[in-house]
C-alpha cells in the first residue's frame, strides 16, 4: 500500500517493484489513489508517533526512539551475513551503545549501518521523529529467518527488551537522553 518509513515523495514510498517482484496493486495509481493512501495510512501512522513523543515531552519523560524492521537473508541474489543491524544518521549517542551491547551477545554478526543506512532521502521515521527532535534514536533490522516462528520472535523480543533497558540506564546516566 505505502511504505511508512519512506518520505512520501520518495520512489520507494509506493514502489512498483520489490526486488524483482512486480507489485500490481501499486501499478496505475492516479493522484486520488495516492493521496488516499497518504491520508489513510501514512499521515495517521506518523501523527501517532508524534503524539506519543509529544506526550512524553509534555511529562518531561526521557525518550529513546527505536525503529524496528526486518530484512531478507538474500537480496538481489546476494546473501546478507548479518543477523541484526543498526541504522542511524547521528543517533545522539545511541548507535555506538546499541552496537556494543548487540555485539556483546557474542554469537551474532551485527551490522553497523547494515544492511541499510539512514538518509533524509530514503527514510522518514528516524530523520523526522528522531534527528529533527534531537532524540536518541536508531533503527534495528533483524534478519527475517531469525524471527519466522514464535520462538524466534520471543527470543528477540526478550533480548531487545533487556538491551534497551540497559541502554536507557546508561544514556540517562550520561545525560544523553533528551527530556
Amino acid at each position: 500500500m505505502i511504505d511508512c518509513n519512506r518520505p512520501f515523495e520518495s520512489p520507494g514510498s509506493i514502489p512498483l517493484m520489490s526486488e524483482a517482484t512486480h507489485i500490481p496493486g501499486n501499478d496505475g495509481l492516479n493522484f486520488e489513489d495516492i493521496a488516499a493512501r497518504r491520508r489513510e495510512i501514512f499521515t495517521p501512522y506518523h501523527a501517532r508517533i508524534a503524539q506519543a513523543i509529544d506526550r512524553r515531552a509534555a511529562k518531561n519523560l526521557p525518550t529513546i526512539l527505536l525503529s524496528l524492521h526486518s530484512f531478507t537473508p538474500v537480496y538481489a541474489g546476494v546473501a546478507r551475513p548479518w543477523h541484526v543491524g543498526t541504522l542511524y544518521q547521528n543517533g545522539n549517542g545511541l548507535p555506538p551503545l546499541l552496537l556494543k551491547l548487540l555485539r556483546a551477545e557474542g554469537h551474532f554478526l551485527v551490522g553497523d549501518n547494515e544492511p541499510y543506512s539512514v538518509s533524509d532521502a530514503t527514510d522518514y521515521t528516524i530523520p523526522v521523529h528522531g534527528e529533527r527532535r534531537g532524540i536518541a534514536n536508531s533503527g534495528i533490522e533483524i534478519r527475517q529467518d531469525l524471527i519466522t516462528d514464535e520462538a524466534g520472535q520471543i527470543e528477540w523480543a526478550e533480548r531487545l527488551a533487556r538491551i534497551v533497558h540497559e541502554i536507557e540506564g546508561r544514556l540517562l546516566a550520561q545525560g544523553l537522553v533528551k527530556r
